[in-house]
């Protein structure tokens, strides 16, 4: 099979077309398409779909979600004020902002059940958009983004258990990493990367440290834009609804 037979099967396929959707930007029309098209050049699309705005199609799971995360980040800001990522220390600076902080345990009770309500409405948000067909074309790549989503606030949730680093995070997270080992090839090296070792110890709380507030929220606010934005960009039809009484409005 030569190299043009290749070329067509992928810039022709669905997965490429989800993504792109125009060709190569070297004429007139498509180089206009690139712009009205581009997530930094145009944050708000011209147009939505009257449907997919109301409240019964989307039980606002998503909204509720970006709110949780908003609440994750303005709490978690406030407690890596006083708490300190050493095995020697994390546990008293815990119990110093449950004790003797102002708010500090309304603070972190805010923080925990918020991760664990993301957690929930994430997952209820992915079995929203499988049981409505909102996954079909043309959002299969948005689809792809809301699956990366929900593993990263997964990783997120996982990386913050062993911080209060008591007896039940510790173990917890023993146990965890232990499990991720098994799994074929990746398992062992995943294991290590997370670990800095062979055993739960400093080296594995500093690297859940700046997963926890540094990478994993930073990658999910980046995807989360550009889910959003698809969202919008696409429309919230199923491929099985009609059009006739949906119809579209300006945002």
């Amino acid at each position: 099979m030569n190299r043009n037979v290749w070329s067509e099967r992928l810039f022709g396929s669905r997965v490429w077309r989800s993504v792109f959707r125009h060709g190569w930007p070297n004429n007139p029309l498509d180089r206009s398409l690139a712009m009205t098209s581009n997530v930094f050049f145009h944050l708000h699309p011209v147009k939505v779909s009257r449907r997919s705005l109301r409240w019964s199609y989307s039980l606002g799971l998503g909204i509720m979600a970006a709110i949780l995360f908003g609440v994750l980040v303005f709490t978690g800001v406030l407690l890596m004020f006083y708490y300190i990522p050493s095995v020697e220390r994390a546990y008293p600076t815990m119990k110093q902002i449950q004790l003797s902080v102002p708010l500090g345990q309304f603070t972190r009770n805010m923080h925990r059940w918020s991760g664990h309500a993301m957690v929930l409405i994430v997952i209820l948000h992915m079995a929203r958009v499988f049981y409505t067909g909102a996954y079909k074309p043309p959002r299969e790549f948005n689809w792809l983004v809301g699956v990366a989503l929900l593993l990263l606030t997964l990783g997120a949730s996982f990386t913050g258990y062993l911080l209060p680093w008591d007896q039940l995070a510790y173990w917890a997270i023993t146990v965890g990493t232990n499990i991720a080992g098994y799994a074929p090839l990746v398992g062992e090296p995943t294991r290590l990367v997370l670990l800095g070792g062979n055993e739960v110890g400093q080296e594995a709380l500093i690297r859940f440290y700046t997963l926890h507030v540094a990478l994993l929220p930073l990658a999910i606010a980046g995807l989360a834009s550009l889910h959003f934005w698809r969202v919008r960009k696409d429309g919230g039809l199923a491929v099985n609804e009609g059009v006739s009484d949906g119809g579209m409005e300006n945002p």
